[in-house]
């Protein structure tokens, strides 16, 4: 059954999903749907909500509202004035007379025409212009997160006799664990009142057989719910439910085998849709110049095992290549290869030649990614040990408030915490960096 708890929202997630632990302690702790919350939520939150307790863990359903907190200010009354009102006009200088820049730095000339338009500086070296964003990409539709039912589990508890009810209750709550623990918990108090302790063998013995059952009723929840949104749901709860069809309790129940070839029918052909746009969107994202938004897509297939099509993986690499230009920014250059390092095509890369002036983030960034591209590493003079472990994607930084602490109250400098995660990203890198190579 449901009910209402108190959570504090820890992290955010890529896949729009939150993770969040119980307000004001450790655990519990798991993981929510980011369709729940508000757009303004944020880490650190702490929030209201409706929960379901089963087998799996704690789902949370919805945000409750609550009353909103009345902050009090001193607010200050602005007098009208009996002075006439006299507004103040600023006129500009027409724009080809205003002075260039350049005429007032001592010892150089003013740019000319044909080097702005060009690229060419008055010292003769290229210089980049003005950056260009790439064109958007339409999104495709988030996928649905599985939303399973209880009645299924209702009507198994609905035809349990009472004594029994409570026991498969807590079943579904925490396994046979959770009855042990519980019986342990009411031993406790019943030793400590004096009175006689309940035999623990006999209520586990009864939790377990009544087990199968309903296992079997929480799966026929999942998978009703699943073949629902059998076009829309998220590809990941879906393999989720059709694993867990094959689990040998379930399987061996008559009432379960139609709907598990329904589901395996269904993940076979969605994994092949799903395949083919997956395909798509790295050819449109190719198509538009948005190599690390490609690089990206490459790295998450979703279907394990498919072959990369050989001529998308050489436009691909040759795409990401080119964009490591000698003279793109540093952060260019980090984003580039951060995302290229996990991608099927990353021994394909390739950089044409170094920068002059190697930043040192860019320095930071090539030797923790030296084992995955050790040809750019070799550009650079960085030596890669043999047998060294592939690095693994970088973990967004944990966020801190204006005071310098986290939000579990460590500060920046190590005074009663752990202090801030390490990352090889530089701190100048933008999103748009990221998004519009």
């Amino acid at each position: 059954m449901s009910r209402r708890i108190e959570i504090e929202l820890t992290s955010s997630r890529p896949d729009g999903t939150w993770t969040w632990r119980a307000a004001g302690a450790r655990e519990p702790k798991g993981v929510l749907d980011g369709s729940v919350l508000a757009a303004s939520s944020k880490v650190g939150d702490v929030l209201k909500v409706e929960a379901d307790f089963d087998i799996d863990g704690i789902s949370i359903l919805s945000v409750v509202a609550g009353k909103e907190r009345v902050e009090k200010s001193n607010k200050l009354e602005l007098l009208a004035s009996d002075k006439p009102f006299k507004p103040v006009i600023e006129t500009k200088a027409p724009r080809s007379e205003r002075p260039r820049r350049d005429d007032k730095r001592p010892g150089r000339g003013p740019r000319t025409d044909k080097s702005d338009s060009a690229g060419e500086g008055a010292d003769g070296r290229k210089r980049r212009g003005p950056f260009t964003p790439p064109p958007e990409l339409p999104q495709r539709p988030k996928a649905k997160r599985l939303r399973p039912g209880r009645a299924h589990r209702n009507e198994v508890l609905a035809g349990l006799p009472e004594a029994q009810r409570a026991i498969a209750e807590r079943v579904l709550q925490g396994g046979i664990p959770a009855v042990r623990a519980a019986v342990a918990e009411q031993n406790k108090v019943l030793a400590a009142e004096g009175k006689e302790v309940i035999p623990a063998d006999g209520l586990v013995t009864m939790a377990e057989n009544l087990l199968p059952k309903l296992r079997v009723a929480e799966w026929l929840d999942r998978a009703d719910a699943a073949v629902a949104d059998l076009d829309a749901l998220d590809l990941r709860d879906l393999r989720s439910v059709v694993t867990s069809g094959d689990d040998p309790a379930i399987a061996r129940d008559e009432s379960t085998r139609a709907v598990a070839a329904k589901l395996k029918e269904g993940l076979a052909a969605r994994q092949e849709k799903d395949h083919a746009e997956w395909l798509s969107d790295i050819d449109a994202a190719l198509g538009v110049g948005r190599v690390v938004r490609a690089l990206k897509l490459s790295s998450q297939p979703p279907k394990a095992g498919a072959r990369f099509p050989a001529d998308l993986a050489t436009r691909l690499a040759a795409a990401a290549s080119a964009a490591l230009e000698v003279d793109a920014p540093a952060d260019r250059w980090v984003a580039t290869l951060e995302a290229a390092a996990f991608s099927p095509v990353r021994s394909q890369l390739s950089a044409a030649a170094v920068p002059p002036v190697v930043a040192p983030e860019l320095l930071a960034c090539i030797t923790r990614l030296g084992p995955a591209v050790p040809q750019i590493a070799a550009k650079f003079g960085v030596v890669v040990a043999p047998g060294a472990a592939m690095p693994r994607p970088l973990r967004p930084t944990r966020p801190f408030d204006k005071k310098g602490a986290d939000k579990k109250g460590a500060d920046k400098k190590g005074t009663g915490g752990r202090g801030p995660r390490q990352s090889n990203r530089p701190e100048h890198t933008k999103e748009a960096s990221t998004e519009n190579v």
